[in-house]
């Protein structure tokens, strides 16, 4: 199988292609990014095609690809929630107008395409958990620009259902919910205070600034370890006995369920214990602080966000293993390895 990854060096595309290349000895993956220094030891596999590239631009190339390859993965986007407050447009014309035209292509030679949608489309939902056929994906006011990402998102996953559920197009939407694990968002984007949450909180301890917990940190979240995230995606590239044809699928661990207080306070417990800072003399303190501070006046948050992962059980014989500590000790102590010689 051919497998088209764009995007290849983000945190979810590099943990993918490194496993593609380990399990799947007659898959061939090529892959486009702006960049390779997740990629590693990637590079020197003779099945991987990578292409240094922007989709904006190498648009040739990209269909070139799209036409000789089996599954496509478009896995570029801005998926940080400072700057779909910063810069609307900029989330939009990537996540939506760059997208969509991969749609169409992969919809004009008949290629299957598995496309990252994300748990931000649920929004605001008030179900307890939720569910991809059933829960009402519900946004707020204009006025509030964090929304835009989920919109744009929510409107590719339905313009692909459309597609697929007229013949159009072979499609599997997965939804993430909040992967945490190696390499997972860089220090220089920690320092401008854009990258995730869990990057975010373990930045600011090793550069010993205050954590900020907007709103005092009552939101809930569930992480995912990556390499349960990745077990699923490898499912769903398979697709054994088309189990995954025209579906979506939520891929999170519901018992990883944590609020950011808890979460900052984990990560600190936790870094006091690390053998390179257990003798530090300071450590950032959690302090609260209001979201138009921290994010601007066009943010509104959301305070749960749990997935139903029966649809993953069923048609993927799918479960995550990886604890909630375990699964943030293991992206802690990887962050803290990269960076042990960073100048901060």
């Amino acid at each position: 199988m051919k497998v088209l990854i764009l995007g290849v060096n983000g945190f979810i595309g590099h943990h993918l292609v490194s496993r593609i290349l380990a399990k799947k000895k007659e898959w061939v993956v090529y892959g486009m990014d702006l960049g390779t220094d997740r990629l590693g030891k990637s590079l020197d596999n003779p099945r991987f095609n990578f292409m240094e590239g922007d989709i904006a631009i190498n648009r040739e190339w990209i269909e070139l690809q799209i036409k000789n390859c089996d599954v496509v993965m478009p896995l570029v986007a801005i998926a940080t929630p400072k700057l779909y407050v910063e810069d609307p447009i900029a989330v939009y014309n990537l996540d939506f107008e760059m997208n969509v035209d991969i749609v169409k292509k992969c919809v004009k030679y008949h290629k299957r395409i598995v496309f990252p949608s994300t748990s931000e489309v649920y929004g605001a939902c008030s179900d307890p958990e939720f569910k991809e056929d059933e829960s009402f994906l519900v946004v707020g006011p204009i006025n509030k620009e964090r929304w835009i990402y989920s919109c744009c998102k929510q409107l590719l996953d339905r313009v692909i259902y459309a597609y697929g559920t007229r013949g159009n197009l072979e499609f599997t939407l997965f939804r993430p919910f909040n992967w945490v694990g190696p390499r997972l968002d860089s220090l220089d984007t920690a320092k401008e205070g854009s990258s995730r949450v869990v990057t975010q909180f373990i930045a600011e301890l090793f550069m010993k600034r205050p954590i900020n917990l907007v709103d005092g940190g009552r939101q809930k979240r569930c992480f995912t370890y990556v390499d349960d995230g990745i077990d699923a995606l490898m499912k769903i590239l398979e697709n054994k006995n088309d189990a995954c044809k025209n579906q979506i699928i939520n891929i999170g661990n519901p018992r990883n369920e944590c609020s950011i207080k808890e979460l900052a306070q984990i990560l600190k417990k936790l870094f006091k214990q690390h053998p390179d800072h257990k003798n530090d003399k300071i450590y950032s303190e959690i302090v609260d602080t209001s979201a138009d501070t921290y994010y601007g006046k066009g943010y509104q948050d959301i305070y749960t966000r749990k997935p139903s992962i029966e649809k993953a059980r069923k048609l993927l014989n799918w479960e995550p293993k990886v604890g909630l500590e375990e699964s943030l000790k293991l992206t802690l102590d990887s962050f803290l390895k990269e960076n042990k010689k960073a100048k901060i």
